[in-house]
C-alpha cells in the first residue's frame, strides 16, 4: 500500500493519499451542505415572521414588492460574477443577506397554501432532492453531458413563468411546474456531481470557502425551486 510521505507539512504521517483526499471532499461537501441548510432555514424563518407580521402583507400592494422580488436575483449574479473580487468571509455574509431577502419574498407562500400542506411539500422535496444530491454524489455516470440540455431547459422555464404573470394561465402554470420538477430534480444530481468534481485537496482555505459558498447558492437554488414546483403542484390553497 502507498503511504503519504512526510516531505508535506500539511499531512499526517502514514496516511494514505486517497483516504486523505477522501477526508477532505466529505469535509468540503459537509461545508456546502450546512451553508445550503442554514441558508434554508433563515429563509424559511424570514418567510414565516413577514407573513404572521404582517410585513409581507404591507409591502404586497406598493412597488417595494417588486424590489423585493427582484432582489434575490441581484445578489446571485452579483455572487457568480463578482466572487473573485470579494473575500470568502463576504461572500458568507452576502448568502446569508441573500438567503433572508429570499425568505421574504416567499413570504406569501403562507397567505396563499395551507401550513398542513407547506410542510408536507416540503418533505416530499426534501425526499426527493437528498435521493437526487445521493445519487449525483455516488454516481460513476458523467452527468455533466446534461449540462446544455438543463441549462436550456432552465431558461426555458425562466421564459415560461415570465410570460405567464401576465397571462395568468393555470394551463401554462402546470406545464411548468410539471417541467420544472424535472429539470431540478435533475438539476440537483448535475450540481451535486459539479460541486464534488471541483473539490481540489490543493485549495487554499480562502478558495475552498468560495468554492463551498457557490455550491452551496447552486443547491439552495435547486432546492427552493424544486420545493416551489412541487408547491405549485400539490400545495393546498386557502379558502377565502
Amino acid at each position: 500500500m502507498s503511504y503519504y510521505a512526510p516531505r508535506d507539512p500539511r499531512a499526517s504521517f502514514g496516511i494514505a493519499p486517497e483516504a486523505r483526499i477522501e477526508a477532505g471532499l466529505r469535509q468540503h461537501m459537509q461545508r456546502v451542505y450546512g451553508y445550503m441548510a442554514g441558508g434554508l432555514v433563515l429563509t424559511g424563518l424570514v418567510a414565516y415572521a413577514a407573513a404572521a407580521s404582517g410585513l409581507y402583507q404591507a409591502i404586497a400592494g406598493t412597488a417595494l414588492l417588486w424590489i423585493v422580488m427582484l432582489a434575490p436575483l441581484g445578489f446571485v449574479l452579483f455572487l457568480s460574477f463578482g466572487i473573485e473580487r470579494i473575500s470568502a468571509g463576504t461572500a458568507i455574509l452576502l448568502f446569508w443577506i441573500y438567503a433572508a431577502v429570499m425568505g421574504l419574498s416567499l413570504g406569501g407562500i403562507f397567505l396563499v397554501f395551507t401550513g398542513t400542506s407547506i410542510a408536507r411539500v416540503f418533505f416530499i422535496t426534501a425526499a426527493a432532492y437528498g435521493a437526487m444530491s445521493i445519487y449525483g454524489f455516488t454516481t460513476g455516470a458523467d452527468l455533466s453531458r446534461f449540462g446544455s440540455f438543463l441549462f436550456m431547459g432552465l431558461i426555458g422555464i425562466v421564459i415560461a413563468s415570465l410570460v405567464n404573470i401576465f397571462l395568468r394561465s393555470d394551463a401554462v402554470q402546470f406545464v411548468v411546474s410539471i417541467v420544472g420538477v424535472i429539470l431540478f430534480v435533475g438539476l440537483t444530481a448535475y450540481d451535486t456531481q459539479r460541486i464534488k468534481a471541483m473539490y481540489l485537496e490543493a485549495d487554499t482555505e480562502e478558495l475552498a470557502g468560495k468554492k463551498a459558498v457557490m455550491g452551496a447558492l447552486a443547491l439552495y437554488l435547486d432546492f427552493i425551486n424544486l420545493f416551489m414546483m412541487l408547491l405549485q403542484l400539490f400545495g393546498q390553497r386557502r379558502q377565502n
